[in-house]
């Protein structure tokens, strides 16, 4: 499973398709119909977030679907399937510490290794969201989607971006959403914005992102 927990990373950097697969599903593996999404696995559906109208596109893989538009979208939604070493794993540490182990040695890490100096801000248990949910905050120097929009002075590094995550279990699979706070980069230099306020933004993004979802009992 390592190899799959690894894919939701690599598909937050790969290149986005043409805006018009939002409208015809030949090229995905998911389906598109009457403006959802259906994964793959058939685990979930979701209510596109982006137009094709305001830039909206979308990219696939395996276990991951990427939305993004040209405003402020950039929003993932990964579904892994629990083999039995996985639910032993939440079977034998429970569903809070299965939640930060799994985001400690399968994300986190591999952010790191993708953009050093990737650290965690915050993070906190949600016991109201599918038995219990882990939502976490994190800054990543150079860790952007949104780097084709930013003006960069001589010698300027891209500027370091903030990505929420929110981890939960449903149906012996592990669902992570993922959302940047577009602003974090796109406003650097004008916004005031405290970091509690980067959190609630962040954080009513993803209970949205959630809402759009229905799952297969």
């Amino acid at each position: 499973m390592i190899m799959n927990f690894r894919a939701f990373l690599t598909a937050l950097l790969i290149c986005i398709l043409p805006a018009s697969l939002l409208g015809q599903s030949g090229n995905l593996s998911g389906r598109i119909e009457d403006g959802r999404y259906y994964a793959p696995n058939g685990i979930y559906s979701i209510r596109i977030p982006v137009l094709p109208e305001l830039g909206g596109t979308m990219s696939e893989s395996e276990f991951v679907v990427t939305f993004q538009d040209a405003f402020t979208v950039h929003a993932s939604v990964a579904c892994f399937p629990m083999d039995a070493t996985q639910r032993w794993e939440s079977e034998t540490r429970g569903r809070r510490d299965y939640l930060i182990w799994f985001f400690s040695n399968f994300i986190q890490a591999d952010l790191q290794n993708q953009f050093p100096g990737t650290r965690v801000e915050s993070a906190k248990l949600l016991h109201g969201i599918h038995d219990g949910a882990l939502l976490t905050y994190n800054l990543l120097p150079g860790g952007t989607m949104f780097g084709d929009r930013i003006d960069l002075l001589v010698g300027e590094p891209l500027p370091v971006a903030k990505r929420g995550n929110l981890l939960f279990v449903h149906n012996n699979h592990v669902f992570v959403l993922s959302i940047e706070l577009a602003e974090k980069v796109l406003e650097r230099r004008t916004s005031t914005r405290t970091v509690e306020e980067e959190d609630t933004l962040l954080s009513q993004r993803l209970y949205d992102l959630l809402a759009r979802i229905e799952l297969k009992p």
